[in-house]
């Protein structure tokens, strides 16, 4: 008995020895490795070519460096519009599943309100803000939103602690006002209560003062790591932009949109962001050639280009800022970046609508060449300048290459400087962040694939050639398998049939391969139906068409802010008539008597 007690007692001495020696070698092991900020930059509407790093005239060098250190990826895909983008990088799922499939202004009435069509972020889907908190992140959301606009649709109910939006497609850089007719207000909110901007208010300039506050505010959990979503208004319509930025790049754009188009592409090829041996797509019908313009017109929109650069050049000065912030803080080393575009560029002509042109007139915008850009003037590219920014077919709202295909770059901890040829897509950024955060991917599943096999080197790409890729937004829809893509545009911009194209060899779309290929086509066709089934792709109604949803969502938005002023009209102009028609009949009564 005595010798099973010492022996226990051995046995126990051994354990505590074991337990301390364990503690020890606890204590002696290096800590866990911090986890990284992340810092998200969305630009609105940039073109493929148009950062420094992809080849642009604009001076970017902080996104430039960024690209420098980290993955600059050369074939990355979003959709052709802001919300349903949106939607998707906050949250990895199709924009369908998110209830994002377009935008709120061009949505026709027989679309609204069904599933995947609400412009809400519906129950059930979890952002990238919501996970990120729950594992332990501070999440901070500066500048546009547009993912919904009553209670529990702003990013205070979407997993940010503290927010200051934009809830709207767009608004003026320099003052709280509205850019189309279709808002009556410019509505900024902060942590879901309306806000109101300072008086020396300038968006990128806010943006980033608004997310530094944010960060250094929030004392409590200083020590945690962040989640920072910047969305800036640059370079969507309005296009404005301080002088001193616009003032560099003058002459620049004096030989036209062709000259740019070309130039562009050739610098693409140049940088290896393009093949080499692959031909620019042929200049889509309707674009008007730079010579048939008058001089006047010629000056305005080569004035237009130079106010697009500077409003670049200003949101990157801006984003220097940041970096160099979080730099002084001793966080920069710890932070991955993410810098993309939304769509590519914006192709509106809205002084082509005379229903606009009016609106511009009541709201006091200008057009003037000596303070074009700057506060109270309204500026945009139009489509042939926005052609040449994205270099590939077309433009925003469309699924051609120059809607799709836009600039992606994410640098940081654990991110070698690399080039990234693999194709990538918008829902793939949420995985790959939470992955490098540390934070499971719950549920609900993700529609992305994580970008960290391809960013270590482990794969060659993100999805292997037998896996389709499915795009869809109001109509214009898109598929990627392997090398080649299926794309379909609707009128007035296409026929409405399904082209082919060699998208590895061909991001041009210059040669239509359909017709020799027909198995081909079926095989992704069939694709494309089992995409659009699984997410939700509803058909929209017979002849619809974008620009002419726009007038009339517009013209019907008019109507319900504006009700009371026709009422008030109509009933004096009866008041009107009714005097008359008594006036008359007095005067025909004396006349009888």
């Amino acid at each position: 008995m005595r010798q099973k007690k010492l022996g226990l007692i051995a046995s126990a001495l051994a354990c505590l020895a074991l337990a301390a020696s364990g503690s020890a070698i606890a204590q002696s092991a290096p800590p866990a490795p911090t986890r990284p900020n992340i810092v998200v930059i969305v630009i609105d509407d940039a073109g493929f070519t148009d950062l420094g790093a992809y080849g642009g005239e604009a001076r970017t060098p902080n996104i430039d460096s960024l690209a420098r250190r980290g993955a600059q990826f050369s074939r990355y895909y979003s959709s052709p519009l802001c919300s349903p983008s949106r939607a998707m990088l906050l949250s990895g799922m199709d924009n369908h599943r998110t209830g994002h499939a377009t935008i709120i202004e061009v949505l026709p009435p027989e679309l609204r309100g069904r599933p995947g069509y609400t412009m809400r972020l519906e129950p059930g889907v979890t952002t990238l803000a919501t996970r990120l908190r729950d594992g332990g992140y501070r999440t901070y959301a500066t500048g546009k939103w547009h993912l919904g606009h009553g209670e529990g649709d702003l990013p205070n109910s979407h997993g940010f602690d503290r927010s200051f939006v934009l809830d709207a497609s767009g608004a003026d850089n320099w003052e709280q006002r509205p850019y189309m007719p279709y808002y009556r207000t410019a509505d900024w909110f902060e942590d879901g209560a309306r806000a109101t901007l300072p008086e020396n208010f300038y968006s990128s300039a806010f943006i980033v003062d608004r997310m530094i506050q944010y960060l250094d505010g929030d004392t409590a959990r200083g020590e945690a790591p962040f989640f920072a979503y910047l969305a800036f208004q640059a370079v969507h319509i309005p296009v404005q932009a301080p002088r001193e930025y616009t003032a560099n790049y003058r002459g620049r754009y004096d030989a036209g949109w062709e000259e740019l188009r070309t130039a562009r592409w050739r610098r693409a090829q140049e940088l290896g962001l393009l093949p080499a041996d692959a031909g620019i797509d042929a200049t889509p019908h309707g674009f008007r050639p730079w010579r048939s313009l008058s001089s006047e017109d010629q000056a305005i929109y080569a004035r237009s280009m130079e106010v697009h650069a500077g409003m670049l050049e200003a949101m990157d000065h801006n984003i220097g800022r940041l970096i160099a912030h979080l730099q002084a803080r001793g966080l920069a080393d710890n932070t991955i970046f993410v810098v993309t575009s939304d769509n590519g560029p914006e192709p509106s002509l809205p002084t082509a609508e005379p229903d606009f042109v009016r609106w511009m007139g009541l709201q006091g915008y200008t057009r003037r060449m000596e303070d074009l850009g700057e506060r109270g003037s309204f500026v945009f590219i139009g489509p042939e300048f926005a052609n040449a920014t994205a270099t590939g077919a077309l433009y925003k709202f469309t699924s051609g290459e120059g809607g799709l295909h836009v600039p992606f770059i994410m640098a940081g901890p654990g991110i070698a400087a690399q080039r990234v040829n693999a194709r990538a897509f918008v829902t793939d950024v949420a995985p790959t962040l939470l992955e490098r955060a540390g934070v499971p991917l719950a549920a609900p599943a993700m529609d992305g694939l994580s970008l960290n096999p391809v960013l270590s080197g482990a794969a060659t790409e993100v999805r292997d050639a037998n896996t389709p890729l499915g795009v869809e937004v109001s109509g214009h829809s898109a598929l990627y398998r392997g090398d080649y893509k299926l794309v379909r545009t609707p009128p007035p911009l296409g026929a409405n049939s399904w082209r082919l194209y060699d998208i590895a060899r061909d991001p041009g779309e210059t040669t239509d391969l359909a017709a020799a290929m027909p198995d081909l086509v079926q095989t992704m066709l069939a694709d494309y139906e089992a995409y659009a089934d699984r997410v939700g792709v509803l058909d929209l109604p017979p002849g619809y068409d974008v620009q002419r949803q726009v007038v009339h969502n517009v013209r019907m938005k008019q109507l319900e802010m504006y009700w009371w002023v026709l009422a008030i009209a109509a009933a004096v102009l009866i008041g009107v008539i009714a005097l008359i028609i008594w006036g008359m009949r007095r005067l025909f009564r004396k006349r009888a008597a």
